[in-house]
């Protein structure tokens, strides 16, 4: 099986893909929202571990970060309900 680098996952992005992601023990949705923007979702509720329920992010926090993340899923297209 083939590693998924990070510049696979900036292309998957770049691409209208949303990445689902765990980082830190909460599970996370990821778009693209502008040019070096991006909208990290918190979809995990873990009342001993608070965090902003959304975030906005610039690509070098996201390369920073895609290191530790663990179980990256990608979807395509973003629903009503999910933003």
């Amino acid at each position: 099986m083939m590693e998924y680098t990070f510049e696979m996952m900036w292309e998957d992005l770049n691409n209208g893909y949303q990445i689902y992601y765990t980082y830190v023990r909460n599970r996370y949705l990821l778009f693209k929202t502008a040019s070096n923007c991006y909208t990290q979702k918190l979809l995990s509720d873990n009342p001993k571990n608070p965090q902003p329920k959304m975030t906005m992010l610039t690509l070098k926090r996201v390369k920073e970060m895609f290191p530790h993340m663990e179980d990256i899923e990608y979807r395509i297209g973003i629903s009503e309900e999910e933003i």
